[in-house]
């Protein structure tokens, strides 16, 4: 939301100030004071609200638009997603799967195998959804070869992270091709081996180093198999189908608009109804719904089950993820207002004249912006949005424009923390508590942020020579 009838009036300073006592406070109260995240969150937000000078009558509209925004999307895909995970879960199905990639890649490259299947998810299914579907698989893997969650839990995530923030036809890198008016094919060409690149050192090999030094055990939180199910399990086919499935329908949607952006499909075609009912069956939450059904239909009621027994399957992997999604929630709600405080726009204001040069400035000035207020795809924009004068105006060729789409992406996706709403999903769902989120989460995907401008800055300064 905008609050209609209120400006800011405190300067840079003051705002900064508030965002940096608020984190401080924030963390103080999870960490030292062991206050519950939910409820220090919902605290923090209405403190910082009040102490940034947004209206009282305005607060609560705030707090509650920033939850409800983050639920709108986070709650269809976690819910959706944990029922999913656990039907596969429970038939036998991650452990069918969880065997082939061992037996396949070898027990000390399982992870490696984990993360790679990961980066083909991850092409057109968003980070939230991509993860929630392959976490039972995650954790079947840890559960039979045994080690730190970490070990198997980080080179996925970070693929999925890898593949949402840098790489179309994902909202982020399409939103800032727009803005640069960069062509997204090659954009794509170039993203994708920069991303499997960034991968492999800052989530594979960090992921490894991560999971030897805390020791983390497998979380329960999806439960698991069923002795008789793993008795008489799916076919491995059939779980990889399914697992597919949500791909296949993502990339519908995703495909279609990246096509129509690219003026591969015309206007005309995009108003038909065929248009309408793909970018439909694509959408997140419509392909995970079919996903779930046909997973029920294929696996959920084996081994004499039925439906009233997959019933209570998906009935029970609700539960435990209910306080995933209230976090989350209520990161997002921290995070709307900071947004609304006017501090992201502040540091626009502060950072864009400082005269550096351009693919420097859209690192630093996304990376600000997501400290700031903690949601990537705002960060990237915002940045991008920023700079499309000063790009227009320097007559860049196609991969410097690459390069720069690049650039900013990797500064919106460094220091995950608390306002982040992805952060509390790790947390949560790996078991972790803040400071060791922190000390991994936090610390891969700056590791992801850094390495990507390191990579793009080097292809600009190539494409400036061609």
């Amino acid at each position: 939301m905008t609050l209609e009838g209120w400006e800011q009036t405190l300067g840079t300073g003051p705002l900064l100030g508030i965002a940096a006592a608020s984190i401080a406070v924030l963390l103080l109260l999870i960490i030292r004071f062991k206050v519950h995240a939910f409820v220090a969150l919902i605290l923090v937000s209405l403190l910082t609200a009040a102490a940034a000078g947004i209206p009282t009558g305005e607060i609560v509209p705030v707090l509650t638009s920033g939850f409800g925004s983050t639920l709108a999307s986070v709650a269809l895909l976690v819910g959706l997603g944990a029922m999913l995970g656990r039907i596969v879960e429970v038939s036998g199905g991650a452990k069918v799967l969880a065997d082939a990639l061992v037996t396949r890649f070898g027990e000390k490259r399982a992870p490696f195998a984990l993360g790679v299947a990961s980066l083909l998810f991850g092409f057109p299914i968003f980070f939230d959804a991509g993860l929630v579907v392959m976490l039972p698989v995650v954790f079947a893997v840890g559960r039979r070869l045994g080690g730190s969650v970490l070990i198997y839990g980080l080179p996925v995530a970070g693929a999925f992270s890898v593949m949402h923030v840098l790489v179309p036809p994902h909202p982020g890198p399409v939103a800032a091709s727009e803005f640069f008016e960069a062509n997204v094919g090659i954009l794509l060409l170039v993203a994708l081996p920069i991303a499997i690149l960034t991968w492999y050192v800052t989530s594979y090999l960090f992921g490894m180093w991560a999971g030897r030094r805390f020791e983390l055990p497998i979380p329960m939180l999806l439960g698991q198999a069923d002795e008789e199910a793993e008795k008489n399990p799916p076919k491995f086919s059939t779980v990889v189908l399914i697992l597919l499935l949500p791909m296949l329908l993502i990339f519908l949607n995703t495909g279609l608009d990246t096509l129509s952006t690219a003026g591969v499909i015309s206007s005309e075609q995009t108003d038909s109804a065929w248009y309408g009912l793909l970018i439909t069956l694509g959408a997140t939450p419509v392909a995970l719904i079919i996903t779930l059904l046909v997973a029920v239909a294929a696996v959920g009621t084996r081994g004499g089950r039925g439906m009233g027994g997959a019933h209570d399957v998906m009935d029970k992997a609700l539960a435990p993820v209910c306080a995933v999604i209230l976090i989350t929630g209520a990161g997002g709600m921290f995070g709307g207002v900071l947004r609304e405080s006017g501090i992201g726009e502040a540091l626009s204001d502060s950072l864009s004249g400082m005269g550096i040069p351009l693919i420097v400035a859209g690192f630093v000035i996304a990376g600000v912006l997501r400290i700031a207020q903690g949601s990537a795809t705002v960060a990237l924009t915002t940045a991008a949005g920023l700079l499309a004068t000063g790009v227009a105006a320097a007559d860049f060729n196609e991969l410097q424009l690459a390069a720069m789409v690049i650039s900013v992406a990797g500064g919106s996706v460094i220091a995950s923390h608390v306002n982040d709403s992805g952060f509390w999903l790790i947390s949560r769902f790996f078991d972790m508590d803040v400071k060791t989120t922190l000390k991994t989460w936090t610390v891969l995907e700056t590791l992801i942020g850094v390495m990507a401008f390191l990579l793009a800055w080097a292809l600009f300064g190539v494409a400036s020579l061609v």
